[in-house]
């Protein structure tokens, strides 16, 4: 049943997909792609889910950005969680479906290592986030260097996956 699933609902993303958006089903089967091939290259889970998390989130982020540009009364409304929970359930789903998420010797502290990495992932993403927008605050709007808006969630992440990895290896 679970072969089935795992070829039928690709198929229909496939089918039904009318232009590439940041999260297609095209884009879920690269994020199961990437955690295979990050399994491949040995990188724990927890470290892919690290990144994995914090593209979810900024692909969430970015589309409802561009929502607000399109309609500005969207702002107002609650829609950026339900953007953001339809953006994690289109991979999280196919990854348990696979198999690739819930397996019982690939937990830390109880939780999927893949489930805990996303959601720190998440966490340290949006402090990333609230970090950058103080600094920009901090000094009239403007950046303090070229590309910091990038390179600060890039750092956050980087750091929080060695923290997370010298975690898992003292449990």
């Amino acid at each position: 049943m679970k072969k089935f699933l795992l070829i039928i609902f690709p198929a229909i993303g496939l089918l039904a997909a009318s232009q590439a958006q940041a999260v297609c089903p095209v884009c879920a089967m690269g994020a199961i792609a990437g955690v295979g091939l990050c399994r491949w290259l040995g990188i724990d889970d927890l470290i892919t889910g690290v990144w994995l998390g914090g593209l979810l989130f900024s692909s969430s982020l970015w589309f409802w950005y561009w929502l607000i540009k399109k309609k500005p009364a969207i702002k107002k409304t609650k829609i950026g969680l339900l953007i953001t929970l339809v953006w994690y359930g289109v991979v999280i789903f196919p990854l348990y479906f696979a198999g690739i998420i819930g397996h019982p010797y690939n937990k830390i502290w109880g939780i999927d290592k893949l489930l805990f990495g996303i959601m720190a992932g998440t966490i340290v993403f949006a402090l990333a986030v609230k970090f950058n927008n103080y600094l920009k605050k901090k000094n009239q709007g403007k950046v303090y260097f070229p590309y910091q808006k990038v390179a600060i969630p890039i750092g956050f992440l980087a750091i929080a996956s060695v923290i997370l990895y010298f975690l898992s290896k003292c449990k």
